[in-house]
């Protein structure tokens, strides 16, 4: 059985309150839960919050929240007291991205599907070919063994090509950047968060450094959904534009 959790945080440094921001009349919280909702393969949908508007906004469109602590240095560890708290045998645990309210209900279950009890963990690339985006340190890129497991995740364009410019780079190798969703054993998870910060999280700060330099693996799945996510005020026009649209 797997278990999908939100994680929904108020206190955003670059975007304060987000998850209550108005889209076309619901909030981005309400939308990311009543489609992630829609998901065929998971059994439980929660929202994970530490405030109490966030928790009661929840409750009062008929979704199910819980309380977290303030403290969570990621949506990780914010998962795992989640999952803790509802004290449910999962197999496995989703965490689905709070700030993604256009995510699809197909792309959960695209990563859902593979999860057999083997896999650790779980997440979601993107094939990438735009030569900008490619540098652009806020797309985290990715690089593959073959056995579709990341060997490793970077701010940085990975791998280099040599002696060919940097336009020309994605006609000579196929990147790919990271989705954001993660899937996790619920073994592992209860692993994970008990883990000391390494080094190469806290050189390139992504959480999924840590799981890789202590040796677990991490299945990489690829989708064709194109998400949205809301960073900052700026990211909030592109979205309702696609709403608009559906």
């Amino acid at each position: 059985m797997i278990l999908g959790i939100i994680p929904a945080r108020y206190a955003s440094t670059r975007f304060p309150g987000k998850p209550l921001v108005d889209l076309l009349g619901k909030t981005m919280i309400r939308r990311v839960y009543e489609r992630a909702s829609r998901s065929k393969l998971i059994k439980k949908l929660v929202v994970a919050t530490d405030d109490r508007k966030i928790f009661d906004h929840v409750t009062s469109f008929g979704g199910h929240a819980v309380m977290t602590s303030g403290d969570h240095a990621s949506g990780t560890e914010r998962c795992h007291e989640a999952f803790q708290q509802i004290n449910e045998p999962f197999d496995y645990v989703i965490n689905i991205q709070g700030d993604e309210p256009l995510v699809a209900a197909e792309q959960i279950d695209e990563l859902a599907a593979v999860l057999d009890g083997k896999i650790e963990l779980a997440t979601q690339i993107m094939k990438l070919t735009d030569p900008q985006a490619l540098f652009q340190p806020s797309v985290v890129k990715v690089i593959l063994n073959a056995r579709m497991e990341a060997l490793y995740f970077s701010r940085s364009a990975i791998p280099h090509i040599r002696n060919v410019s940097h336009e020309e780079w994605p006609r000579h190798y196929n990147f790919f950047r990271h989705a954001g969703m993660y899937a996790y054993r619920s073994d592992v998870l209860e692993k994970i968060v008990r883990l000391p910060a390494s080094s190469l999280e806290k050189a390139e700060s992504l959480e999924q450094l840590r799981w890789l330099q202590h040796g677990f693996k991490i299945k990489c799945i690829i989708t064709n959904f194109q998400s949205l996510s809301v960073d900052t005020p700026e990211d909030v026009a592109p979205v309702i534009e696609r709403l608009r649209k559906e």
